[in-house]
């Protein structure tokens, strides 16, 4: 079982910068490969992020890559997604989620294959 919470939403101006994290109990972190997703009111649930069990592997979304970057601490059992350059449509709950893996490279950008998920945190990007 693995326990996701993430941390770290809040309201920023467009152009700025916002860092959530995701903090997981459990002894299967370091197993699982990790992505961020997010979910605008009105609009289906999108990939934003994934990292590797390795951290050695990620990908990004179009709409996100060059301004987001996601990494992971194995020690700490977290993984974070740094936002820069946010803009108005980057308003949405984000969630991270969990798949358990027995490769380490390999990475995950569809929601219905992941094991766990948080319950979210919301950023809101003002114009």
């Amino acid at each position: 079982q693995v326990q996701l919470v993430e941390s770290g939403g809040g309201l920023v101006q467009a152009g700025g910068s916002l860092g959530v994290s995701c903090a997981a109990s459990g002894r299967t972190f370091s197993s699982s490969a990790m992505g961020w997703f997010r979910q605008a009111p009105g609009k289906e649930r999108e990939f934003v992020a994934t990292i590797s069990r390795s951290g050695g592997r990620t990908y990004y979304a179009d709409s996100v890559k060059g301004r987001f970057t996601i990494f992971r601490d194995n020690a700490k059992n977290t993984v974070y997604l740094q936002m820069n350059g946010l803009k108005p449509e980057d308003s949405a709950v984000y969630y991270c989620a969990a798949k358990l893996t027995t490769y380490s490279n390999l990475i995950y950008v569809s929601d219905t294959v992941m094991d766990y998920w948080g319950k979210g945190t919301l950023v809101t990007v003002s114009s």
